[in-house]
C-alpha cells in the first residue's frame, strides 16, 4: 500500500474510531440514564402518595413555626409550606430561606400537581384548600444523589474509557508510523551514511511504496557510483599500466638510437655500409617512437568525453575505394595475396582521416600475423548485399550481419588465429596477444585495436573480430548510414 494511501486511512480511522467509540459511550449512559429516570420517577411518586395526605391538613397552614411533620423527613427529602400569600410558613431544608419570607407568587403557581423534574431534585407542588378556599401550598422536594451520583460515576467512566481509547488509538497511530515509516527511514539513512563512508551496505527488503521506490533508486544510484568507482580505479589502473609499459617500450628504442648515435658521432673506422645501418637503425627506432606518441595522443583525446568526432558526407563508392586500395605494395615483400571487394553507394557521414586510422590498424595488424605465401582479404560492403566468396565460414556464423541500413568494413588474414582466452581483452589498452613485445621485429604498439573500436565507436558503429586458431582472424566494423 502506498504511504499516501496508508496515512489517510489512518487519519480517517483516528477522526471515525474515536467519534464512534463517543457515540457508544453516550449511548450506554443515556440508556442507563432512561432505565434510572423511569425507576426513580416510579420511586419518587410513591414517595409523594405517603406524603400527600399527610401535607394536605389544612391545619399545618394555620401558623408560622414548627410542625408534627419530622418523622416524614430525612436528608433526601425536603417540604416547604406556604400560606395562600406565598408567605413560607415552614422550611425543613435549613439552606432555603428562612420562614416569614415571601415566595414569588408566579412561580408558587407554576406546575402545579407536576412532577417536576431536575438534574439534582424532583420537586412537586399542590395547593391546600379547606371547604373549597385556597389556605396554602405545599412543595416536596426529593433529592437524586443517588442518580447524580450513578451518573458522574458513569461520566468519569466514560472519560477514562475516551481517554484510554484515545491512548490506544495513539499508541497505535506512534507504533505504526514507526513501523512504516520513521524506522525505515532511520535504517535508510544509516544506509545512506555508511555508503558515503564507503562501508558495506547490506540491502533491506524493498516494498512497493514511496520509501521503497527511494530505496530502489538509493540501490540504482548505490550500482552506479560503485560502477564509476570502479571504472575510474580501473582506468587508473590502466594509465599507471600505460604509463609504465609505455616508458619500457619508449626505453628500449631510445637506448638503441642513443648507442647508434655515439658510435656515429665517435667517428670509429665505420664502412659506409654500416654507417648506413646505423643511419637506417636510428631512423627505424624513431619513427617506432614518433608512432608511438602519436598512437598515445590519438587514445587519450579518444578517451575524452567532449571530444566529438568531425564528419562530412562523402560519396560511399568512390571513399571506400579509396580506402581499400593501396595496400598492395606492403603485401608484395612477403607474397601475400590481397583480395579487394568495394560494394557501397550513396552517402556517408564519416570521418575520413580516422576511418584510414581504423584501416590502416586493421590492415598492419592482419599482415603482422600472415605467414609469407598467405592471403589477406579486403571488403567494404553494404547491409543487405552478397558477402565476399572467401569470407570464412566461421566468420559468416560468429558475426551479427544483420544490421540497419549502413556499411561493413571487413579485414580477413589467414594465420594462427586468437586464442579463445584471449579474445575478450584484445582491445584493452596495450594488450597484445604474443606477449613478447620486445622480440626482434616487433612494431606494433598495443594501442591499434583499442583505437579502431573507440573511432568506431564514436562514428556510433561497432567493430568484432571472428577468429579460429590455425586458421586465421576476421574483424568487421560497422559503419551505420546517415
Amino acid at each position: 500500500m502506498k504511504i499516501r494511501t496508508w496515512l489517510l486511512l489512518s487519519y480517517l480511522v483516528v477522526l471515525i474510531l474515536p467519534s464512534l467509540a463517543a457515540y457508544g459511550l453516550w449511548v450506554w449512559v443515556n440508556d442507563f440514564y432512561d432505565e434510572k429516570k423511569v425507576e426513580e420517577y416510579i420511586r419518587s411518586l410513591s414517595e409523594l402518595q405517603t406524603l400527600i395526605p399527610v401535607l394536605d391538613n389544612p391545619e399545618l397552614y394555620r401558623s408560622i413555626g414548627p410542625k408534627p411533620i419530622d418523622q416524614y423527613l430525612n436528608p433526601l427529602r425536603s417540604i416547604t409550606l406556604y400560606n395562600e400569600e406565598g408567605l413560607i410558613l415552614y422550611a425543613s431544608d435549613p439552606l432555603k430561606t428562612s420562614t416569614g419570607w415571601i415566595a414569588n407568587r408566579e412561580l408558587l403557581y407554576k406546575n402545579l400537581y407536576a412532577l417536576e423534574q431536575g438534574y439534582r431534585a424532583y420537586t412537586y407542588k399542590q395547593p391546600v384548600f379547606e371547604d373549597g378556599k385556597l389556605i396554602g401550598f405545599f412543595e416536596v422536594t426529593l433529592s437524586r444523589e443517588q442518580w447524580v451520583r450513578g451518573v458522574n460515576r458513569r461520566t468519569w467512566v466514560m472519560v477514562g474509557l475516551l481517554a484510554a481509547l484515545f491512548l490506544v488509538t495513539y499508541g497505535t497511530v506512534v507504533a505504526l508510523v514507526q513501523r512504516k515509516l520513521n524506522r525505515r527511514l532511520l535504517a535508510l539513512m544509516e544506509q545512506m551514511s555508511a555508503f558515503a563512508r564507503q562501508e558495506k551496505v547490506m540491502r533491506l527488503p524493498v516494498k512497493n511504496d514511496e520509501i521503497g521506490e527511494l530505496t530502489r533508486h538509493f540501490y540504482q544510484m548505490q550500482e552506479q557510483i560503485e560502477a564509476a568507482r570502479e571504472r575510474i580505479a580501473q582506468e587508473q589502473r590502466e594509465k599507471e599500466y600505460m604509463v609504465a609499459t609505455i616508458s619500457h617500450d619508449l626505453k628500449t628504442p631510445l637506448t638503441s638510437i642513443r648507442a647508434y648515435a655515439e658510435a656515429l658521432a665517435h667517428e670509429q673506422p665505420l664502412t659506409a655500409k654500416e654507417r648506413q645501418d646505423y643511419l637506417s637503425i636510428i631512423l627505424e627506432k624513431a619513427n617506432f617512437m614518433q608512432q608511438m606518441l602519436d598512437d598515445l595522443t590519438m587514445h587519450t583525446v579518444l578517451q575524452s568525453s567532449s571530444y566529438r568526432l568531425e564528419r562530412v558526407e562523402v560519396d560511399g563508392s568512390e571513399y571506400f575505394e579509396m580506402l581499400l586500395s593501396d595496400y598492395e605494395p606492403l603485401c608484395a615483400p612477403r607474397r601475400i595475396k590481397l583480395q579487394v571487394v568495394c560494394d557501397v553507394s550513396g552517402v556517408y557521414r564519416l570521418n575520413p582521416h580516422q576511418l584510414m586510422r581504423v584501416a590502416d590498424n586493421l590492415v598492419s595488424n592482419a599482415l603482422q600475423h600472415t605467414p609469407a605465401g598467405g592471403r589477406i582479404g579486403l571488403a567494404a560492403v553494404e547491409t543487405g548485399r552478397p558477402l565476399p566468396e572467401w569470407l570464412f565460414s566461421f566468420a559468416r556464423e560468429q558475426i551479427d550481419w544483420h544490421r540497419p541500413e549502413g556499411v561493413f568494413l571487413v579485414v580477413q588474414n589467414e594465420g594462427e588465429g586468437i586464442p579463445q582466452e584471449k579474445l575478450p581483452f584484445i582491445f584493452d589498452p596495450l594488450y597484445q596477444v604474443d606477449q613478447a613485445r620486445s622480440k626482434k621485429g616487433s612494431k606494433g604498439t598495443g594501442l591499434g585495436l583499442s583505437i579502431s573500436k573507440q573511432i568506431m565507436e564514436k562514428h556510433g558503429g561497432t567493430i568484432e573480430v571472428a577468429t579460429q586458431e590455425d586458421l586465421g582472424t576476421c574483424v568487421v566494423c560497422y559503419l551505420p548510414k546517415y
